[in-house]
């Protein structure tokens, strides 16, 4: 099993940056895809940015230029720096692993609100 903790919950105004991390334990060992993904109000659950354990990255195209993802394995915690935010990123984000076998494990989500 894989645990997964987001931080970096804020209000920022557009334009703002924002750093979101997620920090796992457990059976890290087996993952093999780190990934963010948003929910917005009223909207289905999105990803966001994925990072590979050779750090290959891929984006959506709505955050491409804008955010970006990192991974530190020394403290297996996995970054998004958010900048150039606009109100429309406002949603929950969600740290998201995938693990050899089909597993697959969920942060709780941290809320970003970003004011026009």
């Amino acid at each position: 099993q894989v645990q997964l903790v987001e931080s970096g919950v804020g209000l920022v105004q557009s334009g703002g940056s924002l750093r979101l991390s997620c920090a796992a334990s457990g059976s890290i060992f087996s993952i093999y895809i780190m990934v963010w993904y948003r929910e917005a109000p009223g909207k289905q659950r999105e990803l966001v940015a994925t990072i590979t354990n050779s750090g290959n990255t891929n984006y959506a195209d709505s955050v491409n230029g804008r955010f970006t993802i990192s991974r530190d394995n020394a403290k297996n915690t996995v970054a998004l720096q958010m900048n150039s935010l606009k109100p429309e990123d406002t949603a929950v984000y969600y740290c998201n692993s995938r693990q050899h076998g089909g597993m697959a494990s969920w942060g709780r989500g941290t809320l970003v609100t970003v004011s026009s």
